[in-house]
């Protein structure tokens, strides 16, 4: 595990980085710059924990540094997004030519154990001007184009000029068909990650997470199939599917003896479908589950959204007994007036300042303040990303109730999760990512 962290530790930080580009302008400013953002990267230390993000991270920068060892520097710019500088001027044909070594590079998964990851990108690029010599103009640019990527219907790429319009280019179109074949082929499968109660560490529920059978490479987590979902107008058809999975486990944890919830992640997409509210009915009374056994998790920004037909689609479903969380709660927004408007059950707060709990006291501080909230709110409070039995111990003197993490399990298909079920489930220290250490 050190020779990960070392790898991560040798390239340049963002600040860092920002120097080295710096000098290269000084030096020269025909230079060119990709910011590369690793897409749905939180899927991996969700179900491994932050070391396995560490070694997925530390194999992206190792396979980097090989596709462009005598072309470009590479940086960390934050957690999860890279920078790369190529000195020289380059034409948008040869930034679309790095972009498609990089991505042809990364076709091949990442093994974590019995599992991989396939490493996917949204990628911003820019060439610099001979007249700039301002690093931070030639940032913007990037981070603009990789805006533009984050927003593109197709491409994963984009390439803004600092003195021309914006390009496009990039990938071919082939992951619909990748996502059809999934559907067709049973492909997909609901894997379990348990929540906890903290105090009896009894399992109260579990959170379903979407995994892909891919019939060449494993079992995989299914990032770029949600990209192709969103980006061909399929994610109603994913999100429905992964709803209906889990009424159907929820039937079969009942006639196995268990009576617990299930968490499903919802889409922006599906709370815009005028047909969600007669889905979630319709599934419910098909198969005679209550509704208050099923937990709508929905990210921050679709909670904020402050749409009209948002708030009318979770009203009627609360009306109908599910019960709405929050998911990731305080990871990307600062304005706190949507949660006061909504009529939620849940709070589930965001890995990132579980597992820095004793790295620093404003992590527990957050803590601390989202438990107020939520009280006042008279809903629950899960904690995610428990990594540490130090984190357990915290949480408890909190007062916060329940959590999920790799402490005590990872997710998991549906078998393993009903012999967890038939378990004690026992702490003592963190079992992540034990294979790699």
């Amino acid at each position: 595990m050190s020779v990960i962290h070392n790898v991560l530790a040798e390239i340049p930080s963002r600040y860092a980085f920002l120097q080295k580009v710096q000098s290269l302008i000084d030096q020269n400013e025909q230079v060119s710059l990709f910011i590369i953002d690793v897409v749905r990267f939180s899927d991996v230390s969700t179900s491994f924990g932050y070391k396995a993000g560490d070694y997925i991270l530390s194999e992206i920068v190792r396979r980097i540094q090989s596709i462009f060892a005598f072309d470009a520097e590479v940086g960390r710019v934050s957690g999860d997004v890279f920078g790369l500088v190529f000195p020289g001027q380059h034409r948008t044909t040869q930034l679309n030519s790095f972009y498609t070594r990089l991505n042809e590079h990364f076709k091949s998964p990442i093994h974590i154990g019995d599992h991989a990851f396939i490493a996917d990108f949204n990628v911003g690029a820019v060439s610099n001007p001979d007249e700039n010599r301002d690093v931070n103009k030639l940032f913007s640019g990037a981070e603009t184009a990789l805006k533009q990527a984050k927003g593109n219907k197709y491409d994963n790429f984009a390439i803004v000029s600092l003195t021309q319009k914006k390009h496009t280019g990039g990938r071919a179109l082939a992951l619909k068909a990748d996502l059809k074949r999934a559907f067709a082929n049973d492909e997909l499968e609901l894997y379990f990650q348990p929540k906890i109660d903290l105090k009896t560490l009894k399992i109260i529920g579990a959170e379903c997470l979407l995994r892909w059978h891919h019939p060449l490479d494993g079992v995989l987590f299914p990032g770029a199939l949600i990209d192709a979902a969103e980006s061909y107008n399929m994610m109603n058809e994913l999100g429905y599917w992964a709803l209906r999975k889990a009424f159907d486990s929820l039937l079969y944890f009942q006639a196995a003896g268990f009576d617990i919830n299930l968490a499903v992640n919802v889409s922006p997409t599906q709370l815009y479908d005028d047909k969600f509210v007669h889905r979630l009915k319709q599934y419910s009374e098909n198969m005679c589950i209550d509704l208050s056994r099923i937990e709508l998790e929905l990210t921050e920004d679709a909670a904020m959204s402050n749409s009209l037909m948002v708030n009318q689609q979770l009203a009627a479903a609360k009306r109908l007994g599910a019960k709405i969380a929050i998911d990731d709660f305080g990871k990307g927004y600062s304005n706190l007036a949507y949660i006061r408007d909504l009529d939620i059950d849940t709070i589930k707060i965001d890995k990132t300042f579980i597992m820095q709990l004793l790295e620093n006291p404003v992590n527990k501080a957050i803590v601390e303040a989202t438990k107020v909230i939520a009280d006042s709110l008279s809903c629950n409070v899960v904690a995610e990303g428990i990594e540490e039995l130090q984190h357990l111990h915290i949480l408890r003197e909190l007062g916060i109730g329940s959590g999920q993490g790799y402490l005590f399990s990872q997710a998991v298909p549906m078998q393993d999760f009903i012999a967890l079920l038939h378990t004690d489930i026992s702490v003592g220290g963190s079992y992540a990512f034990t294979e790699r250490a």
